[in-house]
């Protein structure tokens, strides 16, 4: 049975049928909140006899972003992505875009003809690597919605075929390239990069020595950095688990140049990955670069560390687990180089 409570942030929702408890609140009326709870009532009786849903492919996405994504550490980003494809903004209010065929599809009728045809549409407006991105994603929610939901019997995705995957990128960041970023940055050596446009150039070239990701140096913060071992402890990375980054002389010599910035309570490079990212782009268009991602320092900076370290050693530094990614995507020698150490 459902049950109704005015709040003040709007109507609270609560559902128990079948075992099954469900809730959901800021419904701005109460026939909203009814709504709601009728549709989730007969999406648990379907499933009590083993029927699908009679509710459409959005209907699922709608529900994999309340119950799955938004537990995830890159929450915003997927739950993002997946709005888009249904037409919906963050929080349930329409966009002015229309929602990809796909979601209007009802699940009793979704097959793999349907993700073909995704797959092919979305080839057209995006990257290989973000279809792969994007697929994954679906692909998860599918399996969540066989194997804790009931709502599908089978995968239709596993009878479609996925994207090739693309050419791991090589490129590596240039010195004058990073001389030309560092200038549209207004970074100096000799002074605390005060703006947020600094900060970036500052986070560049500490991304160059420590091989760190851009979230992982823009949640930098102070307790997380021994100064007397030099490194930096990173308790939440990218795979889930922590690592010990080393810091070179010049890693240092950046942090101690941010200190008087740091605002009490505040990470060390005062800017959010989202920012960085931002403006990143902009210090490109004025220093006239391209082909340049952030992402690349990590390459290079890795490249650069394994002429210094073992391959073992490199791969605690990045902290990858899967040797491959590390040789196939991130370590880019110049063979012009190698061929000195054959000498």
């Amino acid at each position: 049975m459902a049950t109704f409570e005015k709040r003040p942030g709007g109507w609270h929702a609560k559902v128990r049928k079948a075992g099954v408890y469900r809730t959901e609140s800021g419904f701005k009326t109460k026939a909203e909140a009814i709504g709601w709870a009728a549709r989730i009532e007969a999406e648990i009786a379907a499933t009590g006899r083993g029927d699908a849903p009679d509710v459409t492919f959005s209907r699922l996405i709608e529900r994999y972003i309340a119950e799955i994504t938004r537990a995830k550490r890159g929450a915003r980003a997927e739950a993002l992505r997946l709005s888009r494809l249904i037409g919906r903004k963050e929080g349930g209010g329409l966009e002015a875009v229309k929602p990809d065929p796909i979601a209007e599809v009802p699940l009793r009728d979704l097959n793999e003809t349907h993700f073909a045809a995704w797959r092919d549409r979305r080839l057209k407006a995006v990257s290989a690597a973000s279809v792969r991105r994007e697929w994954a994603t679906l692909n998860n929610a599918c399996n969540i919605a066989i194997r804790e939901w009931k709502w599908l019997r089978e995968n239709p995705m596993r009878l479609v075929r996925k994207p090739e995957a693309p050419t791991p990128r090589q490129q590596r960041v240039p010195e004058d390239v990073i001389d030309r970023l560092l200038l549209a940055t207004g970074y100096e050596y000799d002074r605390a990069p005060e703006t947020q446009m600094a900060r970036v150039g500052a986070a560049m070239l500490f991304a160059l020595e420590t091989g760190m990701r851009a979230g992982e140096i823009c949640a930098l913060r102070p307790a997380d950095v021994s100064s007397s071992r030099k490194v930096a402890h990173l308790e939440r990375t990218k795979n889930g688990h922590s690592r010990d980054v080393p810091l070179s002389k010049e890693a240092l010599r950046i942090l101690r140049q941010l200190e008087s910035t740091i605002v009490d309570g505040g990470t060390i490079f005062g800017i959010t990955a989202a920012n960085l990212d931002a403006l990143f782009r902009k210090a490109k268009a004025r220093a006239l670069v391209s082909g340049i991602h952030f992402h690349d320092t990590r390459r290079e900076a890795l490249t650069r560390l394994a002429a210094k370290v073992d391959v073992m050693t490199l791969a605690k530094i990045s902290g990858h687990k899967d040797l491959r990614i590390l040789q196939n995507t991130y370590y880019a020698p110049d063979m012009a180089d190698v061929v000195a150490l054959l000498d």
